[in-house]
């Protein structure tokens, strides 16, 4: 509906329907006094057309017309959802019984004016419906700018949630792979542990360093690193079950947490997998084209509770098992043994995270 009624400084809209010229120009007359901008319509379907173009605070409907009277206009008005609550003061020629009244009431009229009109009773009339009118308008008004303004909020909200929970992400997650990084594996790791104590659970918790990773950067450059880095992180979620958790401490270093274990056997052929996953050879990129290359890993498992019953032994069960692996050949999963603590020390005084 094409209206200028949406402007809250122009006055609001009458409508006079009424088949004789004459009756619409007394109407209007009285009308000129009260801050109204009249409309005319001289048969139902003028009617009808103008509240196509206009929204209107009243109409005043003549009863009796040619060819479409006023009770067939406020049938027509009723049954449209545009038009349904617009209030409809029945000009009549004489007093109308009950059942007309009725009808007309059912039809959205609200009120029934006599001829000759008193101008008066009409112009209270008017003002009280206008005034109405006002009201609804700047309540719907009020309304509108409260939906905006709740629709601008909701927004906000939902920019400050994507950036806190992106910000979330990337404080417990590791940049270059998308995976956990030391923080959430510590805290899925003291979850793990609270959950297996009270149901007498099992799980088992890994370190993993990468053989041959440092020739890889030296040779090609970090961003052959980077790629190789990104590989074995996929492949680790890829070999993994869904409720294990595949982390990266930094550098060539990884966790994991392997739940579900039904033997030490079983976990041993898991974690045999997942070398197996992360030697197959990977594509990186130098400045003449690609190239294949081969690392292995190394790695160290501890389980609970038989080799630890808080995360701190864990962490560091899992990583002399892994010390030992790397100080005896590499490429291979051990199990962690008591006498794994009592760590030889690697020729030239190196920490094993330096043995590449």
């Amino acid at each position: 509906m094409s209206d200028s009624s949406n402007d809250d400084s122009a006055p609001s809209k009458v409508l006079v329907v009424d088949d004789l010229y004459a009756n619409r120009v007394a109407l209007r007359r009285v009308l000129q006094r009260i801050d109204v901008d009249v409309v005319e319509a001289g048969s139902g379907n003028d009617a009808l057309a103008a509240c196509l173009d206009h929204e209107f605070a009243l109409i005043l409907l003549d009863v009796q017309m040619p060819d479409m009277d006023g009770m067939e206009v406020a049938e027509l008005l009723n049954g449209e959802e545009s038009t349904r609550d617009t209030a409809i003061i029945f000009v009549t020629a004489g007093s109308s019984d009950d059942m007309d009244r009725l009808k007309g009431y059912r039809l959205g009229a609200v009120d029934y004016i006599t001829k000759p009109i008193d101008e008066r009773l009409l112009q209270a009339k008017v003002c009280n419906f206008v005034e109405l009118y006002d009201s609804r308008r700047a309540l719907r008004r009020a309304r509108d700018e409260l939906d905006a303004v709740n629709n601008q909020l909701r927004g906000e909200i939902e920019i400050r949630r994507s950036a806190e929970a992106r910000a979330q992400h990337l404080a417990t997650h590791d940049a270059l792979t998308g995976l956990p990084n030391r923080l959430l594996f510590v805290d899925r790791l003291s979850s793990m542990t609270k959950r297996a104590r009270r149901r007498a659970g099992r799980f088992a918790i890994g370190y993993m360093d990468l053989d041959g990773f440092k020739p890889v950067n030296d040779a090609y450059g970090h961003r052959a690193g980077d790629v190789v880095l990104e590989h074995v992180a996929r492949r680790l979620e890829q070999t993994l079950q869904d409720v294990d958790t595949a982390a990266r401490f930094g550098g060539d270093e990884f966790a994991l947490l392997i739940e579900d274990i039904d033997s030490e056997q079983a976990c041993l052929s898991r974690c045999q997998d997942v070398l197996e996953a992360v030697s197959a050879p990977i594509a990186v990129p130098t400045s003449t084209g690609h190239i294949e290359v081969e690392i292995s890993a190394s790695l160290g498992i501890a389980f609970y509770p038989e080799h630890g019953n808080d995360v701190d032994e864990l962490m560091h069960n899992a990583d002399s098992a892994l010390y030992r692996v790397k100080y005896e050949g590499k490429a291979s999963v051990r199990l962690f043994q008591s006498h794994d603590d009592a760590r030889p020390m690697p020729i030239g005084g190196q920490n094993h995270r330096l043995m590449q």
